[in-house]
């Protein structure tokens, strides 16, 4: 069987597939990636960690029919040192042997046979919607950041997404911040749908549909499991089982003081003080009538202030914050101006944007000193 494909066309969708092979297991064919013949003009790029995986079609010239498990790592680089062009992939399924060549160039990788490489599930005829993915993009910018590093609560490190006919909504906490944002979104969707989907998943759904400039995505959900189409690509991720926490709980009825704050101005302020915020230090915000002074200390680094005139009136107040994680939701704020509702120096403080469907919820820092 032989494939003829141009150098450019062939690395790209390599270096995306390479992006899910496992790289930890001890399973010599999850880090390889699958070559299967489509037809005469179509050949699939397949990849998984069993956590996550990618299939992506490109056309190319084909003669004959198979498939073959080859080094993903070790391929990729091969065909990133050919000289451009034309490449050619001879493989020889009884051998387990693919011959790359381009040029005077000629490689002979050993591979393992495409029957060892796990079966990848297909989008399911019932069930699977459309929807617009320039609102589920957008809000998976928004929330993704706030999701968990942490393994040791794997519910964490997931996005609960719920899907309506005409919005999805995502939240994400890692349980020192929250972040909700419900978006207007057009799908063919019959029923509601809810899934937590692992955020390192969404991100590169993200990335793929940025990438390949796509309208729609095609959602399905079986099993376990969540697939996504993209133009020629398929992504499937596992769900998270468990239960996500009670976000609505977690958000105060009533605060005392609402400021408005210039966006820009904040994320700058907050910037160049932060600098300051090393060893875990907190940002500290006074708020005071007409002003607000930004400050941060570290001991044996120095210290940084910074005053900003706003509409505040009422008694002094002092609240402590991770800077990193306000910077982060200000940021997402949509709108010029952030809403930051606060309540008092050891109750979380709430920002969103002035009409917008987003919350960042934010524990406080308790201050001393």
């Amino acid at each position: 069987m032989r494939i003829t494909c141009s150098k450019d066309l062939l690395l790209e969708n390599l270096q995306s597939v390479l992006k899910t092979v496992s790289t930890k297991s001890t399973m010599p064919v999850l880090s390889g990636i699958r070559i299967e013949t489509k037809g005469n003009e179509t050949i699939e790029l397949a990849s998984t960690d069993m956590e996550l995986s990618l299939r992506i079609s490109l056309k190319a010239g084909v003669e004959g029919e198979g498939a073959l498990v080859a080094p993903g790592r070790l391929m990729t680089d091969v065909v990133k040192s050919l000289p451009g062009g034309e490449i050619t992939l001879d493989m020889d399924e009884k051998e387990q042997v693919l011959e790359i060549s381009c040029g005077p160039a000629d490689f002979h990788l050993n591979c393992l046979p495409a029957s060892d490489f796990p079966n990848l599930p297909e989008m399911p005829e019932d069930g699977s919607f459309e929807i617009s993915s320039n609102p589920l993009v957008s809000t998976i910018g928004t929330v993704a950041r706030a999701a968990s590093r942490d393994e040791t609560r794997p519910v964490l490190t997931g996005i609960l997404i719920k899907f309506t006919k005409d919005k999805i909504k995502m939240v994400a906490t890692d349980s020192y911040r929250l972040s909700v944002r419900e978006t207007a979104s057009d799908s063919s969707l019959k029923d509601k749908k809810e899934v937590i989907v692992p955020r390192a998943s969404l991100e590169e759904l993200a990335r793929i549909c940025g990438q390949t400039g796509a309208e729609n995505v095609v959602v399905g959900v079986m099993d376990g499991q969540i697939i996504f189409t993209v133009d020629s690509v398929v992504l499937t991720s596992r769900l998270i089982e468990g239960q996500f926490p009670n976000y609505q709980q977690l958000l105060p009825d009533e605060f005392t003081h609402e400021i408005l704050i210039d966006k820009e101005e904040l994320i700058e302020t907050v910037g160049r003080i932060s600098l300051m915020a090393q060893k875990n230090a907190p940002l500290r915000m006074k708020f005071a009538p007409g002003e607000l002074t930004i400050s941060a200390q570290t001991p044996q680094v120095g210290e940084a202030q910074e005053k900003m005139a706003i509409a505040f009136q009422g008694e002094e107040i002092e609240i402590g914050f991770n800077p990193d994680f306000l910077r982060e939701g200000v940021d997402s704020v949509a709108a010029e101006q952030a809403a930051l509702r606060i309540i008092s120096p050891l109750r979380p403080g709430l920002l969103k944007g002035e009409g917008d469907d987003f919350l960042y919820l934010i524990m406080p820092v308790r201050l001393t000193g």
